[in-house]
This record gives C-alpha cells, structure tokens and sequence, in this order.
C-alpha cells in the first residue's frame, strides 16, 4: 500500500514493496541534483576528518561569510542550519505567534508540521490546479488565474479568495486591499509542488500588509542567478522578511543536512537562542564552504537541467492520459487521467522506479503525482516504465 508521506525518498519502504534492495530503485520521488555530490564535497569532508575530535564554532562565522558573498548582506544576517527544516521550524515558531498565519495550498507537508508544533491558526489559501490552468477556489467561489497567478498580487488573489468567510480578516473601507497587520505569509518560491516562479511584483505587497512573510527558496539555486527571483536583493529594507535556502538538493547532499536562513541579526539571535547548541556539523559546514564555490559544478546543473527538463516533460505529454505542467525547478507535477496509487506500485515491482504520489498534498489527491528530473538516460527509463505500465492497463 502507498504511503502518504510528506518526504520523498522513502528507499526503505519501497524496497520492500519492490522485493528488492534499497540501492536497486531509481528515486523519481525525491527531488535531489543526480550530477552531484561535487567531488569538491568529497574533497572537503575527507580533509576535514581531523577536526571531528573538537567542537564546531558555534557561530559558524567563516560559512556565514561564504554565504553572505553570495547575497548582499552581511554574515549576521545569516544563519546556518541543520538542513532548511531546522530553521523552518524556528520560522514556524515566530508564525505561530500571529494571530493567523496564511499558506498558499497545495503546499510542501513540513510547513504543516512546523506550524502546528507551535499551535499555529492556519488560514489555507487553496490553488486548484486544472488541466488548462490554474484556478483559486473557496467556498463555491472561482476565478481562473491559469499561470498568470505566479505574477499577480498575491494579497489581491487572497482577496479574490474570498477569504473573509472565514472571518478573519479585517477590512479597511479606506483600502482597496484587506488588512494583514498582525498575520504571517508563508510560501516557497519556485512554488512546490508546480515548479511555477513567483515574480518579486507578485511577492512585495506580501511584505506591506502582513507582519511576517517567510519565503522559502529551497529550489531557487536550480534557476540561474539572470532568472532567479530571488528577494535577498531587498530583505535589508524589511524587517518582517525572512528567507530559508537549502544547500542539499541543489549540491545532492540531504544526507549531510544543511541549509541557511537570511533575516534581520535581531531575529537571527533570537533563533540562536531557542536551538541547541553546533546545529551544523564541521563535516557540513566544511562541505558547504567548497561547494558554493564550485562554480563549474554550477555552471553544469544549468545546463544539464533546461535540456533534461524539456525532454522529460515532452516525454510524459506524449504518454496516454499524463499531463505535466511546466516548471522552472528540478521536478515536474503531472496530472494523470489514471488513479496514482496503482500506478506508482506498478512502477515499483515491474521496475524498480519510485514516483511521487501527491498524497500528501490533499488539495491533489491521487490524480497527481511529481517527478524530479533526472539524468537523460534515467529519464528515458521512467519513460519506457510508464509506457509499459499504462500499455498493461
């Protein structure tokens, strides 16, 4: 039986309903760079072995300042972390401290989890996707946006959600926009489980209206630095702003746990506060350090990514009853005219190849899954199984 996970990259389980070892399953479900580790990672872990007899620095200070020469702030303004998660829940722990927070749905399952350890009041903000589009929906009420809604003013497509059901809202008759003064966003950008990029246009009303917004943009280093959207370039002149980044799916390295937060230093220190103590190994942090100036590693994920992606999604449309939408990430959501569950486990005993159910996100279901794109020849094997598999139905 399918689980309903929140993760992908459950080897474990699939191994076992496959009959086979863990090592055996081409993981689709887990959205990791397949060009990496960096052999600079390697490198750098290996050399670093003598150090793991003496505690890490507790304030990581030469990683916070690799990483802030890739933003434009200063090392204090950066945090490093036991894998994005880590920081997502102290995140989760400041929204819960808003009168509500908003969550854009379908959305990544850990954002439920990191808000409700903290007794967070949620407000879901749902996108039903369809075939033709996209659409926002609540309580009976529709207006299409289709793609356009990652370039729209997000506060107007909460607006046009009618939202004030719920009545939690507080509307100023001297605006044309609701009032979000003591409410919290969250959001990641590019968007999961689409792949769609918000534009910076549709995220800064966010940061005028509500007194918290978290973006995470744990897959915006799969995009080149001309086509980011990035909004490290304005968190200076926000206070309210925080940004979480991952360093483990662009680098393939979930195993060793790394990501980072840029806010204000003042809400920075106080996360310090609330963590335990060297959250980040020196095997991680000494990885980290080289990969991000691997530029030739970087260089080749952009080039491989645009071609393979392209293929892959050409591929799926040509397939009987798949639909996938088009994405600026590392994955592709399809929409599928065939139940996933049966599907996915056909996948995995007739070939040893694990997809994504959409489970998880309970706005999609089990008509949905998600692929993470892969090698060109991996690619072509996730063909050749869905081909066979929706052939045999």
């Amino acid at each position: 039986m399918a689980r309903n996970v929140s993760h992908g990259g459950n080897l474990s389980w699939a191994a076992s309903l496959a009959g086979c070892s863990p090592r055996a399953i081409l993981d689709f479900s887990a959205s990791i760079n397949p060009l990496g580790p960096p052999a600079s990672a390697i490198e750098a872990i290996q050399s670093h072995f003598p150090a793991l007899p003496h505690y890490p620095d507790p304030d990581y200070w030469d990683l916070r300042q690799t990483l802030s020469d890739l933003h434009p702030v200063s090392a204090d303004w950066i945090l490093p972390g036991n894998g994005s998660a880590e920081l997502l829940t102290w995140a989760g722990r400041e929204l819960a401290e808003r009168s509500t927070t908003y969550l854009l749905t379908p959305g990544f399952g850990d954002y439920f989890r990191a808000l409700q350890s903290f007794g967070a009041a949620i407000v879901r903000c749902p996108l039903s996707l369809e075939r033709d589009g996209l659409a926002v929906r609540d309580q009976g009420c529709e207006e299409r946006f289709h793609a356009s809604v990652f370039n729209s003013d997000l506060v107007s497509l909460i607006q046009n959600s009618d939202l004030q059901t719920h009545d939690l809202l507080s509307t100023s008759h001297s605006s044309p926009l609701p009032a979000f003064h003591d409410a919290g966003f969250l959001l990641n950008n590019p968007h999961n489980p689409t792949g769609q990029l918000f534009t910076q246009e549709a995220i800064l009303p966010l940061l005028e209206q509500f007194s918290l917004v978290v973006v995470d943009e744990a897959f915006m280093d799969f995009l080149p630095p001309d086509r980011q959207s990035s909004l490290d370039q304005v968190i200076q002149d926000y206070p309210n702003l925080v940004i979480l980044r991952s360093l483990t799916k662009f680098y393939s390295l979930p195993g060793l746990r790394l990501g980072y937060a840029i806010a204000h230093p003042d809400r920075l220190k106080r996360w310090q506060q609330w963590r335990d103590p060297w959250s980040v190994n020196v095997l991680a942090a000494a990885a980290a350090m080289a990969v991000l100036q691997d530029h030739a590693f970087q260089q080749q994920t952009w080039e491989w990514l645009d071609t393979a992606r392209s293929q892959l999604e050409q591929g799926l449309a040509a397939l009987p009853g798949l639909h996938p939408l088009p994405s600026t990430a590392n994955f592709l959501l399809v929409q599928s005219d065939h139940p996933v569950v049966p599907l996915q486990e056909q996948l995995l005993r007739q070939h040893q190849i694990l997809i994504r159910n959409c489970l998880s996100f309970p706005e999609l279901g089990d008509r949905f899954f998600r692929v993470a794109v892969r090698t060109e020849a991996e690619n072509q094997r996730l063909l050749a199984g869905l081909a066979d598999v929706l052939r045999v139905e």
